[in-house]
């Protein structure tokens, strides 16, 4: 009956004291702790993993838009490319003329018979027609001005006193195309050639790396190891170089100093670099035409372009943007003066009149 009784009667639970003795184990507070910890680090990479998935999602349909932009521009340049195209088959058709012309004028010569007066005469009518094609075409005041030199030459080599009023004609236009600015233009086409070749070699915004100093990064280390180091300095470099080894192979670091960098795929990364030459060579084409407004249009964009796609800390891109800008800078829109005076005087001077000042 005692027993059953005892049996009965329900145990007691453990005292406080011991109780509380196992929450001072230090291991235990150790444990709980080490679970919070990584429950907390848990949370926040879930966190930071999802929004730098929605920002990469923007990011990419971001670049969906931009390739298709891309590819729009692209067309247009094409298209703008065979207009240039088609201008420039009529300006090789309005030199073929004037070749032709020349042919005639060649022909002409042989069959005149005429004195030394009228050959110098002939000569200078076909250097000055041929000058004021080019410079109507082309733009090449310099090989008109060297045209009217040679003719005023010729003509001061000659002792007929009626030779002199078309020297005063001569001598005006030839004024008035020294005055007119001299634009480089083989050397501007040259630069852009350079540009155009260079474009292949600037690196992308979203390929730039950050550039950390091996010595600084090893330094701090090192500092930790003398100062916490029982084992050794050695033993503590190590570990340090171990450790940030393993931690540079999983976690990338970019930092990019626009509001919006662009992240490009590889695919879409050469379309841009194929559409920036595309401005390039309508720039290019644009020169050659003396187009102004579409010479510094499309320079415009391509340094937009370099300024949004491209890590400007790279000195070879501070090089293309400064070439890019000293050109845009250039007027080519240079109104070029006629040589109508000078031939009307000529065709007064064979008829036998005289030139009305």
């Amino acid at each position: 009956m005692n027993e059953a009784l005892d049996s009965a009667t329900p145990q007691q639970p453990a005292s406080p004291g011991h109780a509380a003795s196992s929450w001072r184990n230090p291991w235990v507070l150790l444990v709980a702790l080490a679970f919070g910890l990584a429950a907390w680090q848990w949370l926040e990479t879930r966190l930071k993993l999802a929004e730098t998935q929605q920002e990469l999602a923007r990011r990419l349909v971001e670049g969906e838009a931009v390739m298709v932009e891309s590819r729009a521009l692209a067309r247009q340049s094409q298209e703008q490319l065979s207009a240039l195209l088609v201008r420039l088959g009529a300006l090789e058709a309005k030199i073929g003329d004037s070749q032709s012309q020349q042919a005639m004028l060649e022909e002409l010569y042989q069959g005149l018979a005429r004195g030394r007066d009228e050959w110098v005469l002939a000569e200078i009518e076909q250097g000055v027609t041929l000058a004021a094609q080019q410079l109507q075409l082309a733009g090449n005041v310099q090989g008109a001005v060297l045209a009217l030199q040679t003719a005023d030459a010729r003509l001061a080599g000659s002792s007929r006193p009626q030779f002199i009023s078309l020297r005063k004609v001569l001598v005006r236009d030839l004024d008035r195309l020294r005055a007119v600015p001299q634009v480089d233009m083989v050397g501007m086409n040259l630069r852009l050639e350079s540009v155009i070749n260079a474009v292949d070699g600037l690196p992308l915004a979203v390929e730039a790396r950050p550039r950390l100093n091996e010595a600084t990064a090893s330094a701090v280390p090192a500092a930790d190891a003398v100062a916490n180091s029982p084992l050794g300095l050695e033993f503590w470099r190590r570990l340090g170089s171990d450790f940030w080894d393993e931690v540079k192979g999983l976690i990338r670091i970019q930092r990019f100093d626009r509001d919006e960098p662009a992240l490009l795929a590889p695919g879409q990364a050469f379309f841009l670099r194929e559409n920036l030459k595309l401005r390039l060579l309508n720039a290019r084409l644009a020169l050659l035409a003396r187009e102004q407004w579409t010479f510094r249009n499309e320079l415009k964009h391509a340094q937009a372009w370099l300024d949004r796609y491209f890590d400007s800390r790279e000195p070879s891109l501070h090089t293309v943007q400064g070439a890019l800008k000293q050109l845009a800078s250039t007027d080519i829109s240079i109104e070029v003066p006629t040589l109508n005076e000078s031939l009307a005087a000529i065709k007064t001077f064979k008829l036998g009149k005289e030139q009305p000042r």
